[in-house]
């Protein structure tokens, strides 16, 4: 059986293209594309197959379509949604120098008070998970795993599912920075200590420890991912 993927839909090209369109500064924001019938025929595509990959930018946060008037390239940054992030992970040539930190630091802000809540409500079922993770294989991939099955149970557990809702719209992007980040035998040595740490705060019932510990681990990724940069190498 052949379990490869399959080949991308004609729109999923389509979009893919006028993403990296929008991002190379052929198609700037605030710009308007061409019509509908110059802008197939250069992306190869038919008319139908354009409109649903419009369709999925406008919804995206890409463009802007009103019926009867040009469609307009949105400023993505400030008008896009959670699915521009898992887009431009694709494009890593895009990125600015500061697009990491300032995902980190949106971690700083949730992680502490989600990991606080589910310590409050269902410490022993953190605590199996956290004895699981500090038997982990001194694996990037491991790490990335397991770490992503941290934080997430921590936002089920927590009681709040907004909190689930909007780590989920990182999953993808998650996963891949997860993955290069865990490459350095730094990064994987001080998550195991903050797992034995955090595991030992659910024994001993102490939600604000957890949390405060789990600030500073947020805190320290960031300057860890400046240590890294600043030496040439990239997680992305």
């Amino acid at each position: 059986m052949d379990w490869s993927p399959p080949p991308p839909r004609p729109a999923e090209l389509a979009e893919y293209r006028l993403i990296e369109a929008i991002l190379s500064g052929v198609f700037p924001p605030g710009s308007t594309l061409p019509n509908e019938r110059d802008l197939a025929a250069r992306l190869g595509v038919t008319r139908p197959t354009l409109r649903e990959a419009l369709q999925r930018l406008a919804r995206d946060g890409w463009l802007e379509i009103h019926h009867g008037r040009p469609t307009r390239v949105r400023d993505y940054w400030r008008e896009g949604n959670l699915n521009i992030l898992n887009a431009l992970i694709h494009h890593p040539e895009s990125l600015p120098p500061t697009f990491i930190p300032n995902l980190l630091q949106v971690r700083v802000l949730l992680a502490p008070a989600y990991c606080r809540l589910a310590f409050e409500r269902a410490r022993e079922e953190v605590a199996a998970l956290l004895t699981r993770l500090c038997t982990l294989p001194d694996e990037a991939e491991a790490f990335a795993s397991g770490d992503w099955q941290l934080h997430h149970t921590l936002t089920v557990l927590s009681g709040n599912p907004v909190f689930t809702l909007i780590l989920n719209g990182f999953h993808d992007l998650y996963l891949t920075m997860a993955r290069r980040y865990f490459n350095h035998a730094a990064a994987r040595a001080r998550s195991r200590a903050y797992y034995e740490g955090l595991r030992q705060y659910a024994l001993q019932n102490q939600p604000e420890a957890a949390e405060a510990l789990t600030r500073a681990v947020m805190l320290e990724s960031i300057r860890l991912w400046d240590a890294v940069a600043s030496n040439g190498d990239s997680l992305l």
